[in-house]
């Protein structure tokens, strides 16, 4: 037995118990001081940008000041990962710094009408200078319209990647897939033209004694378009990652291949398929041309999808952003939060949903 297996029995030999030197803390702090106060000195002084320019000198003289600290204390690889390492951290900061400055801007402007007027109310009889007025129609618009359009769209979006992924051979299979890859970029607004020139001025006469009507199921057959790709891509994303050994051994037990696909290949991607719906959803529910087009708007409430002009939130927001009332900005705003607010939970809901059901089997 060697001298290092007497004196080390049983250590394992890991980067924790490798006993090495280490760049001290106060000088890392250090470091990041000097730079901060370098960059406000060359760009405040020389008076070339603001503030933001600072940041970015600053970060620029960290790494670069982190890397010769940290090369004469640990050595030149270990330096090379920390100042790695700090790069990522950086980069992972400024990725969430829009994400809170759009957080922080909506919580702050968008408290304003957090009140039961808002949410117990339309905009039916409210003039410029009613300091009044909710959102009610808009948020139950909203509900129908997104509601339907997942009815629609989740039943098609999940079987058409089954087929895809499971039984498409050949080139029918690649031009589905071509085309709902060309759908994925489509405009928003193409989606409502269609419907409008399809559903509203050539269907809907039928049931309306030869008169065009707009309606909120319009809207959501213009969101069904704009999910239907969004939906497919990403569950057959989802579906060949599915590991093949999981077929192949419902296959040896006499399974047969649709039972197979809905009892082990659904659930097993079933988390990831939740996440494409829900951006599939959000994505929806943000969108503002195809409910104007096809379902124009409204002051009042409307319960009924299938006759008459709806609201929606993101409707809503547009036009009370562009409305010169100046008690406009604080519905836009409050509007703007409630949708977001509307998202986040029901992307809660549904990955807590997706979640019960994969540690219940």
């Amino acid at each position: 037995m060697s001298l290092l297996e007497r004196e080390a029995a049983g250590v394992v030999m890991t980067p924790d118990n490798i006993r090495t030197k280490q760049l001290p803390l106060v000088v890392n702090i250090g470091v990041a001081l000097a730079a901060i106060v370098l960059s406000a000195v060359v760009v405040l002084g020389t008076g070339v940008g603001n503030w933001v320019l600072v940041a970015v000198v600053a970060v620029a003289l960290y790494l670069v000041g982190l890397y010769f600290a940290a090369s004469r204390v640990e050595g030149r690889r270990a330096a090379k990962n920390r100042t790695m390492q700090s790069l990522i951290y950086t980069a992972c900061i400024l990725a969430i710094l829009p994400l809170a400055s759009v957080v922080w801007t909506l919580v702050s402007k968008g408290v304003e009408r957090l009140d039961g007027n808002f949410f117990g109310s339309s905009m039916n009889n409210i003039s410029a200078r009613d300091p009044g007025g909710g959102a009610y129609h808009a948020i139950i618009g909203t509900l129908e319209q997104v509601g339907i359009a997942a009815l629609i769209a989740v039943p098609l979006g999940v079987l058409g990647a089954i087929y895809l992924v499971e039984y498409g051979r050949g080139r029918f299979a690649g031009t589905v897939r071509f085309f709902v890859d060309v759908m994925t970029g489509i405009p928003s607004i193409v989606a409502g033209l269609f419907i409008l020139s399809f559903w509203v001025l050539i269907v809907s006469p039928w049931f309306n004694d030869g008169n065009p009507r707009f309606s909120g199921f319009a809207a959501s057959l213009a969101l069904t378009v704009l999910m239907l790709p969004t939906i497919v891509r990403s569950t057959e994303e989802m579906l060949r990652l599915v590991p093949g050994p999981l077929r192949e051994g419902s296959y040896a037990l006499g399974v047969p291949q649709w039972k197979t696909i809905l009892k082990v290949v659904l659930p097993t991607a079933l988390p990831g398929i939740v996440t494409g719906v829900m951006l599939a959803i959000a994505r929806a529910a943000g969108e503002t041309a195809p409910v104007l087009l096809v379902a124009g708007g409204a002051a009042a409430i409307n319960f009924d999808p299938f006759a008459g002009n709806q609201q929606s939130l993101a409707l809503f927001v547009y036009q009370q952003a562009g409305d010169a009332s100046r008690y406009a900005p604080a519905r836009a705003w409050t509007a703007a939060l409630t949708l977001v607010a509307l998202v986040l939970v029901l992307t809660i809901a549904a990955k807590l949903l997706a979640r019960r059901n994969k540690l219940s089997r």
